[in-house]
């Protein structure tokens, strides 16, 4: 007995609030990466920012992962995630 994948519980019943939902993480996410596409610029263009203490923000704004199988499962219906997948996302 092994776990090959896992089961996302719907935050929403109906179709429009998951579309909903998906909307609003859609737009949420893209507000998390351009503010960490923003943080990445100003550390990698300002020489006075490469110390230790940025260099482990910059990290934190590329490994960044959010929401995005929730978000892919809100539109397509799907509910199951790969243990590979899942790892892979925790890992990152």
């Amino acid at each position: 007995s092994s776990i090959t994948e896992f089961l996302l519980l719907a935050l929403a019943d109906t179709r429009e609030q998951q579309l909903l939902h998906f909307w609003l993480f859609l737009s949420i996410y893209l507000i998390a990466l351009l503010s960490n596409g923003l943080i990445i610029t100003t550390i990698a263009c300002d020489h006075r920012l490469h110390t230790p203490m940025y260099f482990f923000l910059l990290n934190l704004s590329v490994l960044s992962t959010v929401l995005l199988k929730a978000m892919a499962s809100s539109v397509w219906d799907t509910k199951a995630v790969s243990y590979l997948g899942c790892a892979a996302q925790l890992f990152l």
